[in-house]
């Protein structure tokens, strides 16, 4: 990651073809050793891409992928009232947290 990393910094300055020594100097420069095994690699994958059509493919892969928390109250649930009454006490319990908390303390927050 940090070679890519130091290769788009090189690209959003200006470079348009950053070279093995160029990003070698970036990486170094905050203390970082570099692998030049993993960083010729890099530049045989990336010699005569567009980097920008290359992101833009990766972002579209990157939407089909699922993140989680997409699925939320999806499904009805079989109990029809439980939900209303879990409800009620989920609120119940927020506010009898609310009033501990400030007890706690001593004080309020906004006091």
């Amino acid at each position: 990651m940090r070679y890519i990393a130091a290769y788009l910094l090189l690209k959003i300055a200006g470079n348009d073809s950053p070279s093995a020594r160029d990003i070698t100097k970036v990486i170094q420069s905050v203390g970082i050793e570099v692998d030049e095994d993993r960083l010729n690699s890099l530049l045989e994958e990336l010699d005569g891409k567009d980097v920008n059509a290359l992101i833009a493919e990766g972002t579209s892969k990157l939407a089909s992928v699922p993140s989680g928390g997409a699925a939320v109250g999806g499904a009805p649930s079989a109990g029809g009232g439980a939900a209303p009454a879990a409800a009620a006490e989920t609120k119940e319990e927020e506010k009898e947290e609310k009033e501990e908390s400030d007890e706690d303390m001593g004080f309020g927050l906004f006091d």
